[in-house]
């Protein structure tokens, strides 16, 4: 398993290669988009706050080994289709706004950067 960083707007973003597909550390895609000084705790409160994200979170979510400071260890990851059902549950005007529809616009370069699949390299 192949982990890599994605940087957006200065914030680094892990992702990790997974069945040849990228995969995002949802509480790094979270503290790149909020201002959240937890976000660990912004993604439990966006789950009590939506109920359908918290139903399906188990489909969304996929623990995954993931480089960290004290080695590698299992971290919720999501796929980018997951990462934009959650970015959907941003209520934060950081991260719910402008920012959110950079990442889903077709075309964008944002979107160009989250959407990388196969080929195991860091280029998208």
């Amino acid at each position: 398993m192949e982990t890599k960083l994605v940087v957006f707007q200065d914030k680094k973003i892990r992702r990790t290669l997974h069945k040849g597909e990228w995969w995002f550390v949802i509480v790094d895609v979270i503290a790149a988009l909020t201002v959240s000084v937890d976000p660990t705790g912004y993604i439990k409160d966006m789950r009590r706050r939506d109920a359908e994200l918290s139903k399906g979170w188990g489909q969304i979510a996929t623990p995954l080994l993931v480089d960290t400071v004290g080695g590698k260890q299992k971290i919720n990851c999501a796929n980018t289709e997951g990462i934009f059902r959650i970015i959907q549950s941003v209520p934060s005007p950081a991260g719910g706004g402008d920012n959110a529809l950079a990442l889903l616009k077709p075309g964008s370069i944002y979107r160009t950067h989250w959407h990388c699949k196969g080929n195991g390299t860091a280029e998208c």
